[in-house]
Protein backbone atom coordinates (compact mmCIF):
# COMPACT_ATOMS: atom_id res chain seq x y z
CA UNK A 1 0.00 0.00 0.00
CA UNK A 2 1.30 3.43 -0.85
CA UNK A 3 1.63 5.18 2.48
CA UNK A 4 -1.55 7.08 3.19
CA UNK A 5 -1.54 6.60 6.93
CA UNK A 6 0.93 7.43 9.67
CA UNK A 7 2.96 4.26 10.01
CA UNK A 8 5.43 2.28 12.07
CA UNK A 9 8.05 0.00 10.47
CA UNK A 10 8.79 -3.40 12.02
CA UNK A 11 12.11 -5.04 11.14
CA UNK A 12 11.96 -8.84 11.25
CA UNK A 13 14.94 -10.65 12.75
CA UNK A 14 13.28 -14.06 12.60
CA UNK A 15 11.03 -14.05 15.65
CA UNK A 16 8.07 -16.41 15.66
CA UNK A 17 6.13 -13.49 17.17
CA UNK A 18 6.81 -10.80 14.54
CA UNK A 19 3.28 -11.00 13.13
CA UNK A 20 1.91 -10.58 16.64
CA UNK A 21 3.84 -7.33 17.06
CA UNK A 22 2.18 -6.02 13.90
CA UNK A 23 -1.25 -7.13 15.07
CA UNK A 24 -0.86 -5.38 18.43
CA UNK A 25 0.33 -2.15 16.81
CA UNK A 26 -2.66 -2.16 14.48
CA UNK A 27 -4.97 -2.84 17.39
CA UNK A 28 -3.72 0.48 18.73
CA UNK A 29 -5.05 2.11 15.54
CA UNK A 30 -1.65 2.55 13.91
CA UNK A 31 -0.74 1.17 10.48
CA UNK A 32 2.48 -0.85 10.33
CA UNK A 33 4.35 -3.09 7.92
CA UNK A 34 6.90 -5.85 8.42
CA UNK A 35 10.19 -5.43 6.56
CA UNK A 36 13.29 -7.65 6.34
CA UNK A 37 15.96 -6.82 8.92
CA UNK A 38 18.34 -5.63 6.19
CA UNK A 39 15.93 -3.18 4.56
CA UNK A 40 17.92 -0.22 3.29
CA UNK A 41 18.00 2.99 5.27
CA UNK A 42 16.98 4.82 2.12
CA UNK A 43 13.82 2.70 1.86
CA UNK A 44 12.99 3.47 5.46
CA UNK A 45 13.47 7.19 4.85
CA UNK A 46 11.03 7.04 1.93
CA UNK A 47 8.46 5.30 4.13
CA UNK A 48 8.70 8.17 6.62
CA UNK A 49 7.80 5.99 9.62
CA UNK A 50 6.91 7.66 12.88
CA UNK A 51 8.67 4.85 14.71
CA UNK A 52 10.65 1.65 14.19
CA UNK A 53 10.37 -1.65 16.08
CA UNK A 54 13.17 -4.25 16.01
CA UNK A 55 11.69 -7.72 16.54
CA UNK A 56 13.07 -10.61 18.52
CA UNK A 57 14.93 -13.47 16.88
CA UNK A 58 16.64 -16.80 17.59
CA UNK A 59 20.23 -15.67 16.94
CA UNK A 60 22.97 -14.29 19.16
CA UNK A 61 24.19 -10.86 18.10
CA UNK A 62 27.79 -12.14 18.12
CA UNK A 63 27.18 -15.19 15.92
CA UNK A 64 28.74 -15.27 12.48
CA UNK A 65 26.00 -14.43 10.02
CA UNK A 66 23.62 -13.15 12.70
CA UNK A 67 21.04 -10.74 11.23
CA UNK A 68 22.09 -7.12 11.73
CA UNK A 69 20.30 -4.06 10.43
CA UNK A 70 22.29 -0.97 9.57
CA UNK A 71 23.33 1.00 12.69
CA UNK A 72 22.02 4.03 10.79
CA UNK A 73 18.50 2.83 11.68
CA UNK A 74 19.16 4.17 15.17
CA UNK A 75 20.03 7.60 13.75
CA UNK A 76 16.99 8.27 11.58
CA UNK A 77 15.54 10.69 14.11
CA UNK A 78 12.46 8.59 14.94
CA UNK A 79 11.84 6.54 18.10
CA UNK A 80 13.14 2.96 18.05
CA UNK A 81 11.94 0.07 20.24
CA UNK A 82 13.98 -3.13 20.44
CA UNK A 83 12.29 -6.31 21.65
CA UNK A 84 14.46 -9.16 23.02
CA UNK A 85 17.03 -9.69 20.22
CA UNK A 86 16.21 -6.15 19.09
CA UNK A 87 17.28 -4.82 22.50
CA UNK A 88 20.46 -6.89 22.39
CA UNK A 89 21.29 -5.54 18.94
CA UNK A 90 20.78 -1.96 20.15
CA UNK A 91 23.15 -2.67 23.04
CA UNK A 92 25.68 -4.25 20.67
CA UNK A 93 25.63 -1.16 18.43
CA UNK A 94 25.75 1.41 21.23
CA UNK A 95 28.46 0.03 23.51
CA UNK A 96 26.48 -2.09 25.96
CA UNK A 97 27.51 -5.61 26.93
CA UNK A 98 25.59 -8.66 25.73
CA UNK A 99 26.52 -12.08 27.06
CA UNK A 100 25.05 -15.57 27.49
CA UNK A 101 22.84 -15.84 30.54
CA UNK A 102 23.86 -18.12 33.39
CA UNK A 103 20.18 -18.84 33.79
CA UNK A 104 18.30 -18.78 30.53
CA UNK A 105 14.72 -17.59 30.67
CA UNK A 106 12.11 -19.33 28.51
CA UNK A 107 8.65 -18.84 29.87
CA UNK A 108 6.86 -16.74 32.49
CA UNK A 109 8.72 -14.25 34.68
CA UNK A 110 7.95 -11.14 36.69
CA UNK A 111 9.31 -7.68 36.04
CA UNK A 112 9.48 -4.82 38.55
CA UNK A 113 9.52 -1.17 37.48
CA UNK A 114 12.48 0.71 38.98
CA UNK A 115 11.69 4.22 37.74
CA UNK A 116 8.88 6.08 35.99
CA UNK A 117 8.89 6.14 32.21
CA UNK A 118 6.58 6.92 29.30
CA UNK A 119 7.09 3.44 27.84
CA UNK A 120 5.79 1.75 30.99
CA UNK A 121 3.22 4.41 31.88
CA UNK A 122 0.05 3.13 33.57
CA UNK A 123 1.65 -0.26 34.21
CA UNK A 124 1.54 -1.87 37.68
CA UNK A 125 4.75 -1.69 39.70
CA UNK A 126 5.26 -5.43 39.17
CA UNK A 127 3.74 -7.43 36.34
CA UNK A 128 4.02 -10.85 34.60
CA UNK A 129 5.85 -11.14 31.28
CA UNK A 130 6.96 -13.79 28.80
CA UNK A 131 10.71 -14.26 28.42
CA UNK A 132 12.42 -16.15 25.60
CA UNK A 133 16.15 -15.53 25.56
CA UNK A 134 19.51 -17.18 26.08
CA UNK A 135 21.57 -13.98 25.92
CA UNK A 136 20.98 -10.89 28.02
CA UNK A 137 22.18 -7.32 28.28
CA UNK A 138 24.64 -7.47 31.17
CA UNK A 139 25.55 -3.75 30.94
CA UNK A 140 23.27 -1.20 29.31
CA UNK A 141 24.78 1.24 26.80
CA UNK A 142 25.98 4.65 27.98
CA UNK A 143 23.12 7.10 28.34
CA UNK A 144 20.47 4.41 28.93
CA UNK A 145 18.51 4.05 32.13
CA UNK A 146 17.24 0.70 33.43
CA UNK A 147 13.53 1.22 34.01
CA UNK A 148 12.54 -2.36 34.90
CA UNK A 149 14.21 -5.65 35.81
CA UNK A 150 13.46 -9.32 36.47
CA UNK A 151 15.23 -11.50 39.02
CA UNK A 152 17.87 -12.51 36.47
CA UNK A 153 18.13 -9.69 33.93
CA UNK A 154 17.23 -6.12 33.15
CA UNK A 155 13.72 -5.97 31.79
CA UNK A 156 13.51 -2.59 30.06
CA UNK A 157 15.80 0.35 29.24
CA UNK A 158 15.40 3.78 27.70
CA UNK A 159 17.38 6.69 26.36
CA UNK A 160 14.88 9.50 26.14
CA UNK A 161 17.35 11.92 24.57
CA UNK A 162 17.93 9.68 21.54
CA UNK A 163 14.42 8.18 21.63
CA UNK A 164 15.65 4.58 21.85
CA UNK A 165 13.93 1.98 24.05
CA UNK A 166 14.36 -1.71 24.73
CA UNK A 167 12.46 -4.63 26.29
CA UNK A 168 14.01 -7.97 27.18
CA UNK A 169 10.58 -9.62 27.33
CA UNK A 170 7.90 -10.04 24.66
CA UNK A 171 5.04 -7.55 25.10
CA UNK A 172 3.18 -8.82 22.02
CA UNK A 173 2.21 -12.28 23.33
CA UNK A 174 -0.86 -13.04 25.42
CA UNK A 175 1.41 -14.36 28.20
CA UNK A 176 2.38 -10.72 28.88
CA UNK A 177 -1.15 -9.61 29.86
CA UNK A 178 -0.45 -5.86 29.87
CA UNK A 179 1.95 -5.95 26.94
CA UNK A 180 -0.50 -4.29 24.55
CA UNK A 181 -0.45 -1.21 26.77
CA UNK A 182 3.34 -1.01 26.45
CA UNK A 183 3.21 -1.17 22.66
CA UNK A 184 0.40 1.37 22.64
CA UNK A 185 2.49 3.66 24.85
CA UNK A 186 5.30 3.40 22.32
CA UNK A 187 3.28 4.10 19.15
CA UNK A 188 0.80 6.60 20.60
CA UNK A 189 2.71 8.48 23.35
CA UNK A 190 6.33 8.19 22.22
CA UNK A 191 5.88 8.14 18.42
CA UNK A 192 2.92 10.58 18.65
CA UNK A 193 0.72 8.54 16.31
CA UNK A 194 -2.91 9.64 16.40
CA UNK A 195 -4.41 6.27 15.48
CA UNK A 196 -5.89 6.91 12.03
CA UNK A 197 -5.93 3.22 11.02
CA UNK A 198 -9.65 2.35 11.23
CA UNK A 199 -11.99 0.24 9.07
CA UNK A 200 -13.67 3.38 7.76
CA UNK A 201 -10.39 5.07 6.81
CA UNK A 202 -9.12 1.88 5.19
CA UNK A 203 -12.28 1.57 3.10
CA UNK A 204 -12.04 5.18 1.92
CA UNK A 205 -8.38 4.88 0.95
CA UNK A 206 -8.82 1.47 -0.68
CA UNK A 207 -11.84 2.50 -2.74
CA UNK A 208 -9.83 5.43 -4.11
CA UNK A 209 -6.89 3.13 -4.87
CA UNK A 210 -9.12 0.60 -6.70
CA UNK A 211 -10.71 3.36 -8.77
CA UNK A 212 -7.26 4.63 -9.74
CA UNK A 213 -5.99 1.13 -10.59
CA UNK A 214 -9.02 -0.12 -12.53
CA UNK A 215 -10.02 3.08 -14.30
CA UNK A 216 -12.74 2.19 -16.83
CA UNK A 217 -11.81 -1.50 -16.82
CA UNK A 218 -13.95 -4.52 -15.98
CA UNK A 219 -13.27 -6.96 -13.17
CA UNK A 220 -14.05 -10.57 -12.33
CA UNK A 221 -13.91 -11.99 -8.80
CA UNK A 222 -13.89 -15.63 -7.80
CA UNK A 223 -15.95 -15.99 -4.62
CA UNK A 224 -15.23 -18.88 -2.27
CA UNK A 225 -18.07 -18.23 0.15
CA UNK A 226 -15.55 -17.17 2.82
CA UNK A 227 -15.05 -13.80 4.43
CA UNK A 228 -11.88 -12.83 2.53
CA UNK A 229 -13.24 -13.03 -1.00
CA UNK A 230 -16.59 -11.58 0.10
CA UNK A 231 -14.99 -8.48 1.66
CA UNK A 232 -12.63 -8.06 -1.29
CA UNK A 233 -15.59 -8.19 -3.68
CA UNK A 234 -17.61 -5.75 -1.56
CA UNK A 235 -14.74 -3.24 -1.59
CA UNK A 236 -14.37 -3.48 -5.36
CA UNK A 237 -18.16 -3.16 -5.82
CA UNK A 238 -18.12 -0.02 -3.70
CA UNK A 239 -15.40 1.36 -5.98
CA UNK A 240 -16.67 0.42 -9.45
CA UNK A 241 -20.19 -0.98 -9.04
CA UNK A 242 -21.52 -3.37 -11.72
CA UNK A 243 -18.25 -3.40 -13.64
CA UNK A 244 -17.32 -6.26 -11.33
CA UNK A 245 -18.83 -9.72 -11.90
CA UNK A 246 -18.47 -12.34 -9.17
CA UNK A 247 -18.34 -16.07 -9.91
CA UNK A 248 -19.15 -18.63 -7.21
CA UNK A 249 -18.27 -22.15 -8.31
CA UNK A 250 -19.73 -25.33 -6.81
CA UNK A 251 -16.74 -27.68 -6.88
CA UNK A 252 -18.64 -30.69 -5.57
CA UNK A 253 -16.79 -30.75 -2.26
CA UNK A 254 -18.51 -27.89 -0.49
CA UNK A 255 -20.45 -28.41 2.73
CA UNK A 256 -24.03 -29.64 2.60
CA UNK A 257 -26.31 -27.00 1.00
CA UNK A 258 -23.43 -24.50 1.04
CA UNK A 259 -23.75 -23.53 -2.63
CA UNK A 260 -27.40 -22.53 -2.20
CA UNK A 261 -26.91 -20.91 1.21
CA UNK A 262 -23.98 -18.76 0.14
CA UNK A 263 -25.73 -17.60 -3.03
CA UNK A 264 -28.73 -16.62 -0.90
CA UNK A 265 -26.50 -14.67 1.49
CA UNK A 266 -25.02 -12.70 -1.41
CA UNK A 267 -28.48 -12.09 -2.86
CA UNK A 268 -29.67 -10.78 0.50
CA UNK A 269 -26.67 -8.44 0.65
CA UNK A 270 -27.75 -7.10 -2.70
CA UNK A 271 -24.64 -5.11 -3.61
CA UNK A 272 -22.76 -7.73 -5.63
CA UNK A 273 -23.32 -9.02 -9.14
CA UNK A 274 -22.98 -12.77 -8.43
CA UNK A 275 -23.27 -15.70 -10.83
CA UNK A 276 -23.44 -19.24 -9.42
CA UNK A 277 -21.82 -22.00 -11.46
CA UNK A 278 -22.91 -25.58 -10.68
CA UNK A 279 -19.82 -27.58 -11.66
CA UNK A 280 -19.88 -30.25 -8.95
CA UNK A 281 -20.15 -33.24 -11.27
CA UNK A 282 -17.23 -31.98 -13.34
CA UNK A 283 -14.95 -31.69 -10.29
CA UNK A 284 -16.02 -35.02 -8.79
CA UNK A 285 -15.37 -36.75 -12.10
CA UNK A 286 -11.84 -35.31 -12.19
CA UNK A 287 -11.29 -36.27 -8.52
CA UNK A 288 -12.72 -39.78 -8.79
CA UNK A 289 -10.74 -42.25 -6.67
CA UNK A 290 -7.89 -39.77 -6.07
CA UNK A 291 -6.38 -40.25 -2.59
CA UNK A 292 -3.17 -38.19 -2.65
CA UNK A 293 -3.77 -34.81 -0.93
CA UNK A 294 -1.43 -32.82 -3.18
CA UNK A 295 -2.96 -34.35 -6.30
CA UNK A 296 -6.41 -33.42 -4.96
CA UNK A 297 -5.30 -29.82 -4.56
CA UNK A 298 -3.81 -29.69 -8.06
CA UNK A 299 -6.88 -31.24 -9.67
CA UNK A 300 -9.24 -28.83 -7.93
CA UNK A 301 -7.00 -25.87 -8.79
CA UNK A 302 -6.75 -26.97 -12.43
CA UNK A 303 -10.48 -27.51 -12.85
CA UNK A 304 -11.28 -24.23 -11.12
CA UNK A 305 -9.03 -22.35 -13.54
CA UNK A 306 -10.64 -24.12 -16.52
CA UNK A 307 -14.16 -23.29 -15.29
CA UNK A 308 -13.11 -19.76 -14.47
CA UNK A 309 -11.56 -19.26 -17.91
CA UNK A 310 -14.63 -20.62 -19.67
CA UNK A 311 -17.00 -18.39 -17.72
CA UNK A 312 -14.79 -15.31 -18.01
CA UNK A 313 -14.70 -15.78 -21.79
CA UNK A 314 -18.49 -15.45 -21.84
CA UNK A 315 -18.36 -12.10 -20.07
CA UNK A 316 -16.67 -10.10 -22.81
CA UNK A 317 -13.74 -7.81 -22.08
CA UNK A 318 -12.32 -8.48 -18.59
CA UNK A 319 -9.19 -6.67 -17.46
CA UNK A 320 -8.70 -7.50 -13.77
CA UNK A 321 -9.05 -10.40 -11.33
CA UNK A 322 -9.90 -9.79 -7.67
CA UNK A 323 -8.20 -11.99 -5.06
CA UNK A 324 -8.68 -12.02 -1.29
CA UNK A 325 -4.97 -12.28 -0.48
CA UNK A 326 -4.24 -11.38 3.16
CA UNK A 327 -1.08 -10.07 4.80
CA UNK A 328 -0.23 -13.39 6.53
CA UNK A 329 -0.48 -15.13 3.12
CA UNK A 330 2.15 -12.76 1.78
CA UNK A 331 4.43 -13.11 4.83
CA UNK A 332 4.17 -16.92 4.94
CA UNK A 333 4.73 -17.35 1.20
CA UNK A 334 7.71 -15.05 0.81
CA UNK A 335 10.95 -15.28 2.72
CA UNK A 336 11.83 -11.70 1.74
CA UNK A 337 10.01 -10.44 4.81
CA UNK A 338 12.84 -11.64 7.02
CA UNK A 339 14.93 -14.65 7.99
CA UNK A 340 11.90 -16.64 9.14
CA UNK A 341 11.42 -19.88 7.24
CA UNK A 342 8.76 -20.08 4.54
CA UNK A 343 5.90 -21.94 6.21
CA UNK A 344 3.75 -22.87 3.22
CA UNK A 345 2.65 -21.61 -0.15
CA UNK A 346 -0.82 -20.16 -0.66
CA UNK A 347 -3.07 -20.39 -3.69
CA UNK A 348 -3.62 -16.63 -3.48
CA UNK A 349 0.08 -15.74 -3.72
CA UNK A 350 1.97 -16.21 -6.95
CA UNK A 351 -0.45 -18.83 -8.28
CA UNK A 352 -2.18 -16.86 -11.06
CA UNK A 353 -1.89 -18.65 -14.45
CA UNK A 354 -0.37 -16.43 -17.12
CA UNK A 355 -2.99 -17.67 -19.59
CA UNK A 356 -5.67 -15.70 -17.76
CA UNK A 357 -3.93 -12.52 -18.91
CA UNK A 358 -5.58 -10.51 -16.13
CA UNK A 359 -4.10 -7.94 -13.78
CA UNK A 360 -4.54 -8.54 -10.06
CA UNK A 361 -6.59 -6.44 -7.70
CA UNK A 362 -5.79 -7.39 -4.09
CA UNK A 363 -7.58 -4.93 -1.79
CA UNK A 364 -6.90 -6.93 1.40
CA UNK A 365 -3.19 -7.58 0.88
CA UNK A 366 -2.20 -5.51 3.94
CA UNK A 367 -4.85 -6.85 6.35
CA UNK A 368 -4.97 -9.52 9.04
CA UNK A 369 -8.06 -11.71 9.34
CA UNK A 370 -9.58 -9.79 12.27
CA UNK A 371 -9.16 -6.54 10.31
CA UNK A 372 -10.92 -8.12 7.32
CA UNK A 373 -13.89 -8.97 9.52
CA UNK A 374 -14.00 -5.42 10.88
CA UNK A 375 -13.97 -3.99 7.35
CA UNK A 376 -16.73 -6.42 6.37
CA UNK A 377 -18.90 -5.21 9.24
CA UNK A 378 -18.30 -1.60 8.21
CA UNK A 379 -19.41 -2.53 4.68
CA UNK A 380 -22.61 -4.10 6.00
CA UNK A 381 -21.93 -7.70 4.95
CA UNK A 382 -24.15 -10.28 6.71
CA UNK A 383 -22.86 -12.02 9.83
CA UNK A 384 -23.24 -15.38 8.06
CA UNK A 385 -20.33 -14.35 5.83
CA UNK A 386 -18.30 -12.19 8.20
CA UNK A 387 -18.23 -14.69 11.07
CA UNK A 388 -17.78 -17.77 8.91
CA UNK A 389 -15.03 -20.04 10.12
CA UNK A 390 -12.09 -20.56 7.74
CA UNK A 391 -12.72 -23.23 5.11
CA UNK A 392 -9.94 -24.74 2.97
CA UNK A 393 -9.81 -23.91 -0.74
CA UNK A 394 -9.88 -27.63 -1.70
CA UNK A 395 -12.95 -27.98 0.52
CA UNK A 396 -13.94 -31.38 1.87
CA UNK A 397 -11.54 -33.11 -0.52
CA UNK A 398 -8.69 -32.72 1.98
CA UNK A 399 -10.94 -33.78 4.85
CA UNK A 400 -11.54 -37.13 3.16
CA UNK A 401 -8.41 -39.08 4.06
CA UNK A 402 -8.56 -41.48 1.17
CA UNK A 403 -10.14 -41.70 -2.26
CA UNK A 404 -12.74 -39.20 -3.40
CA UNK A 405 -15.97 -41.00 -4.19
CA UNK A 406 -19.55 -39.80 -4.29
CA UNK A 407 -20.34 -41.91 -1.24
CA UNK A 408 -17.38 -40.60 0.76
CA UNK A 409 -18.40 -37.02 -0.06
CA UNK A 410 -21.95 -37.80 1.10
CA UNK A 411 -20.70 -39.36 4.35
CA UNK A 412 -18.56 -36.35 5.17
CA UNK A 413 -21.16 -33.76 4.16
CA UNK A 414 -23.79 -35.38 6.37
CA UNK A 415 -21.38 -35.82 9.30
CA UNK A 416 -19.99 -32.30 9.02
CA UNK A 417 -23.52 -30.90 8.88
CA UNK A 418 -24.22 -32.52 12.25
CA UNK A 419 -21.08 -30.90 13.68
CA UNK A 420 -22.12 -27.48 12.38
CA UNK A 421 -25.66 -27.79 13.73
CA UNK A 422 -24.57 -28.94 17.19
CA UNK A 423 -21.81 -26.30 17.50
CA UNK A 424 -24.31 -23.57 16.59
CA UNK A 425 -26.94 -25.03 18.90
CA UNK A 426 -24.47 -24.96 21.82
CA UNK A 427 -23.57 -21.32 21.11
CA UNK A 428 -19.93 -22.24 20.48
CA UNK A 429 -19.51 -21.29 16.81
CA UNK A 430 -18.13 -17.78 17.34
CA UNK A 431 -15.79 -18.95 20.11
CA UNK A 432 -14.09 -21.56 17.94
CA UNK A 433 -11.61 -20.83 15.18
CA UNK A 434 -12.72 -23.96 13.34
CA UNK A 435 -14.88 -27.02 13.97
CA UNK A 436 -15.35 -29.74 11.39
CA UNK A 437 -15.50 -33.45 10.61
CA UNK A 438 -12.84 -35.60 8.92
CA UNK A 439 -13.50 -38.94 7.20
CA UNK A 440 -10.75 -41.41 8.12
CA UNK A 441 -9.51 -44.22 5.87
CA UNK A 442 -10.38 -46.71 8.60
CA UNK A 443 -13.19 -49.18 9.13
CA UNK A 444 -14.09 -50.57 12.54
CA UNK A 445 -16.41 -53.20 13.93
CA UNK A 446 -19.63 -52.04 15.54
CA UNK A 447 -23.00 -53.34 16.62
CA UNK A 448 -26.27 -51.70 15.64
CA UNK A 449 -29.35 -53.45 16.92
CA UNK A 450 -28.64 -57.14 16.52
CA UNK A 451 -26.35 -56.67 13.55
CA UNK A 452 -22.58 -56.51 13.28
CA UNK A 453 -21.32 -53.54 11.26
CA UNK A 454 -17.98 -52.83 9.65
CA UNK A 455 -18.21 -49.15 8.83
CA UNK A 456 -16.20 -45.97 8.62
CA UNK A 457 -14.82 -43.59 11.26
CA UNK A 458 -15.38 -39.85 11.60
CA UNK A 459 -12.91 -37.66 13.50
CA UNK A 460 -14.06 -34.36 14.99
CA UNK A 461 -11.64 -31.43 14.98
CA UNK A 462 -12.35 -28.24 16.95
CA UNK A 463 -9.70 -25.64 17.77
CA UNK A 464 -9.38 -22.22 19.38
CA UNK A 465 -6.98 -19.66 17.91
CA UNK A 466 -6.44 -15.94 17.38
CA UNK A 467 -5.09 -16.10 13.85
CA UNK A 468 -4.60 -19.73 12.84
CA UNK A 469 -0.81 -19.49 13.20
CA UNK A 470 -1.05 -21.49 16.43
CA UNK A 471 -4.08 -23.30 17.80
CA UNK A 472 -5.17 -25.31 20.82
CA UNK A 473 -7.72 -28.10 20.72
CA UNK A 474 -11.05 -26.96 22.10
CA UNK A 475 -12.29 -28.43 25.36
CA UNK A 476 -15.81 -29.01 24.06
CA UNK A 477 -18.41 -29.90 26.72
CA UNK A 478 -18.99 -33.63 27.01
CA UNK A 479 -22.70 -33.26 26.30
CA UNK A 480 -21.91 -31.52 22.97
CA UNK A 481 -19.48 -34.26 21.99
CA UNK A 482 -22.05 -36.87 23.00
CA UNK A 483 -24.75 -35.25 20.87
CA UNK A 484 -22.43 -35.02 17.86
CA UNK A 485 -21.35 -38.65 18.18
CA UNK A 486 -24.86 -40.01 18.76
CA UNK A 487 -26.36 -38.10 15.85
CA UNK A 488 -23.62 -39.02 13.37
CA UNK A 489 -23.80 -42.73 14.20
CA UNK A 490 -27.61 -42.72 14.13
CA UNK A 491 -28.16 -40.44 11.14
CA UNK A 492 -25.24 -41.05 8.77
CA UNK A 493 -25.50 -44.48 7.20
CA UNK A 494 -22.02 -45.96 6.84
CA UNK A 495 -20.44 -44.51 9.99
CA UNK A 496 -20.27 -46.47 13.25
CA UNK A 497 -17.56 -44.68 15.24
CA UNK A 498 -16.66 -41.07 16.13
CA UNK A 499 -13.33 -39.93 17.65
CA UNK A 500 -12.11 -36.52 18.87
CA UNK A 501 -8.78 -34.95 17.89
CA UNK A 502 -6.95 -33.48 20.90
CA UNK A 503 -3.80 -32.28 19.07
CA UNK A 504 -2.63 -28.67 19.14
CA UNK A 505 -0.80 -26.64 16.47
CA UNK A 506 2.13 -27.08 16.66
CA UNK A 507 3.07 -29.90 16.47
CA UNK A 508 -0.02 -30.83 14.44
CA UNK A 509 -1.70 -28.69 11.81
CA UNK A 510 -5.36 -27.72 11.99
CA UNK A 511 -6.27 -29.64 8.83
CA UNK A 512 -5.38 -33.32 8.57
CA UNK A 513 -4.10 -33.06 4.99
Amino acid sequence: MSIQFENVAILDFGSQYTQLIARRVREAGVYCEIHPFDVSVETLRKLQPKGIILSGGPSSVYEEGAPHCSPEVLRLGVPVLGICYGLQLISYFLGGKVEPSDRREYGPARVRISQASTLLADMPTEFPVWMSHGDLVAVEPTGFQVIAASDTALGAVEDNERGIYGLQFHPEVSHTPDGRRILENFVRRICSCHGDWTPASFIKATVERIQEQVGDGHVVCGLSGGVDSAVAAALVAKAIGDRQICLFVDNGVLRKNEFENVLQAFEDYGKLNVKGIAAGERFLSALKDEADPERKRKIIGREFIHVFQEEAAKLGQIDFLVQGTLYPDVIESQSVKGPSAVIKSHHNVGGLPETLNLKLVEPLRELFKDEVRAVGRELGLPDSLINRQPFPGPGLAIRILGPITADNVRLLQESDNVVQEEIHKAGLYDRLWQAFAVLLPVRTVGVMGDYRTYDQVIAIRAVESLDGMTADWARLPYDVLESISRRIVNEVKGVNRVVYDISSKPPSTIEWE
